[in-house]
């Protein structure tokens, strides 16, 4: 790899020299992309918006192919240690009845596990082994990207510190790389005109904490997002007082352009009478609600794919690249490969930039056709699909509206073009 080896000469520009890539976003992708470079021999800074990293946030779930890639960083014994293996994936109808139900993980057949962990914790996890290999020089926390400039031979970044309240001096480095998620500085950039797609979906997420639902370790779908959806997923070991950590996300679509904000502190008042009457035998809904110990609210967005990436000496990658919607999990699991991928051409290529062009080409297709695919079939299509047919109505015997083979096509289907199938990732 050629090595910016420029120093600038121009006292007043006041430009530091600095290691080869930067990375834009101390989130779970640019920790991970970090940590990969590194042990491809990769020199790399990251440049986190916040004044520090904490452990915030509420759950994840890593599907196998998310956890392959965190299992070759070294972490998979440490996250299987303090999350939940994920057994069973249930879809219910927001009468509480049972629609469908597989196995997942290892009990499904595939030869790594399926883990549903705090995200803070994960990032918390990726955060110290960052620091214990490349140094806590490269990481710096407070940078929040104000813009940046590129010509043949390296690239200017100009940060804002003291939490965006005042200019640092600007960074000259070899590339960028864009990891700062879905209002990303540095796609905005690139497209000027780029907005989130929102089409009157909202969510609320929280956490609480109580005995184990049904047997502690059930990926649960409940109800849609016509009439009202729940997803519900343990995130902590059952604790020595019989109780675990369980992440759940209330979502909703209303014919409306008001738009939840991000990450704001939320209100059981704006969504919980949706809930008021779903009490069943294994779950009381409103109590569960009632019971948050976070509470936060997000607007359900996507963006439109990109025809393009890479601009020169800077890339994107993770939600910065194609943010998709929350469903199915896989968000999280496209950044993580995104940043192997990425590590692996930059490693193998003469010039970065070579190695930038065949990452893209190799990662912008599918993950298009996934942001695509979360729009219109997401794994919640079963539950939409039963209550078309049932007419929102209970039912005594599903077989005479739709087969569980058809449920479980259905459910193939999300796997195959998410790239998660068993026998996809058996030959991956």
């Amino acid at each position: 790899m050629r090595r910016y080896m420029n120093i600038c000469t121009n006292a007043e520009e006041r430009v530091a020299r600095d290691p080869d890539i930067a990375i834009i976003g101390g989130g779970i992708v640019g920790l991970a992309l970090a940590i990969g470079l590194h042990r491809r021999g990769v020199r790399a800074t990251v440049y986190e918006a916040a004044p520090e990293l904490r452990e915030i946030g509420v759950g994840i779930t890593l599907l196998p192919h998310a956890m392959r890639e965190l299992a070759a960083l070294g972490l998979a014994d440490e996250i299987r240690a303090c999350g939940v293996e994920t057994r069973t994936s249930a879809f219910f109808n927001r009468f509480g009845q049972s629609i469908y139900s597989e196995p997942r993980g290892l009990a499904a057949g595939y030869a790594i596990p399926e883990v549903a962990i705090g995200r803070g914790r994960l990032h918390g996890l990726l955060h110290r082994k960052a620091l214990s290999l490349l140094g806590p020089e490269h990481i710096r926390v407070d940078h929040q990207l104000a813009g940046f400039a590129q010509d043949e031979d390296g690239v200017t970044l100009r940060f804002r510190g003291d939490a965006g309240r005042s200019d640092r001096d600007p960074i000259r480095v070899a590339f960028a790389i864009g990891c700062d998620g879905v209002n990303s500085a540095v796609r905005q950039e690139l497209y000027p005109d780029d907005r989130v797609v929102f089409t009157g979906i909202n969510t609320w997420r929280g956490v609480t904490r109580r005995p184990p639902i049904l047997d502690g370790g059930t990926y649960m779908r409940i109800g849609s997002i016509r009439t009202g959806k729940m997803v519900i997923y343990p995130i902590e070991p059952v604790g020595a007082d019989g109780t675990q950590l369980v992440n759940w996300v209330a979502e909703i679509e209303r014919p409306t352009a008001a738009r939840n904000d991000w990450n704001r502190s939320g209100r059981t008042a704006d969504f919980e009478p949706i809930y008021a009457d779903w009490t069943y035998d294994w779950l009381d809904v409103p109590r569960l609600i009632r019971g948050a110990e976070l509470l936060l609210e997000y607007p359900m967005v996507d963006k439109d794919p990109l025809a393009r990436w890479t601009f020169g000496r800077v890339t994107l990658a993770g939600d910065a690249a194609h943010p998709m919607y929350p469903r199915g999990s896989n968000g999280s699991a496209q950044g993580l490969i995104d940043a192997r991928v990425l590590a692996d051409r930059i490693a193998a290529a003469a010039d970065p930039r070579d190695g930038f062009a065949a990452y893209e080409e190799e990662r912008r297709p599918p993950t298009s056709r996934i942001v695509e695919t979360n729009r219109t079939s997401p794994p919640d299509i079963i539950n939409i699909r039963v209550e078309e047919l049932t007419g929102d109505r209970p039912f005594d015997d599903l077989d005479r509206f739709i087969s569980q083979d058809e449920l479980k096509r259905l459910s193939d289907r999300y796997k195959d073009i998410a790239g998660f199938s068993v026998e996809g990732l058996r030959v991956a």
